[in-house]
């Protein structure tokens, strides 16, 4: 049964990698599919940590393990030349200009996400714990690098 699970997660997460790919490299849809990827792991994560789903060992790894992959590719979607699309609105120019800056924000949702699963949260307390430092990674990069929608 175990093995069917881990199965499944893996299937799930190639299909998620084969969507991004699909899309395209450095594109505002890729972009945007990676967001989702990582907005839907969040939810999974969050569903978990309020109680609203009971406490699943694997599909937090597979929620974790999506946020520290895309999280480590998602800067390479923003190549010198593609700041100039009509459709990357909430895509800030900052982005560009402090490149490393950015790089570095990602890397460290990635490694925060590895570190939960090197030491996976116990219980629903410790998955909304995990949620928090995530989410300070997230919302940091948010604030210098997304412009808000008025």
């Amino acid at each position: 049964m175990r093995l069917k699970a881990i199965a499944a997660a893996v299937l799930v997460a190639g299909m998620g990698v084969g969507t991004v790919l699909a899309a395209g490299e450095g594109t505002h849809d890729a972009r945007v599919a990676m967001m989702k990827k990582v907005g839907g792991a969040t939810g999974a994560l969050a569903a978990i940590a309020k109680g609203e789903k009971p406490y699943d060992a694997d599909a937090i790894k597979t929620a974790l393990a999506t946020i520290s992959e895309t999280a480590k590719a998602f800067p390479d979607q923003f190549k010198a030349g593609t700041e100039t699309s009509d459709k990357d609105s909430e895509a800030s120019p900052k982005i560009w200009d402090n490149m490393d800056d950015f790089k570095a924000r990602s890397v460290k949702l990635g490694s925060d996400a590895d570190m939960l699963l090197a030491q996976l949260p116990a219980d629903a307390a410790g998955v909304g714990a995990g949620l928090k430092t995530l989410g300070a990674s997230c919302g940091g990069c948010h604030q210098l690098y997304r412009v808000k929608k008025e």
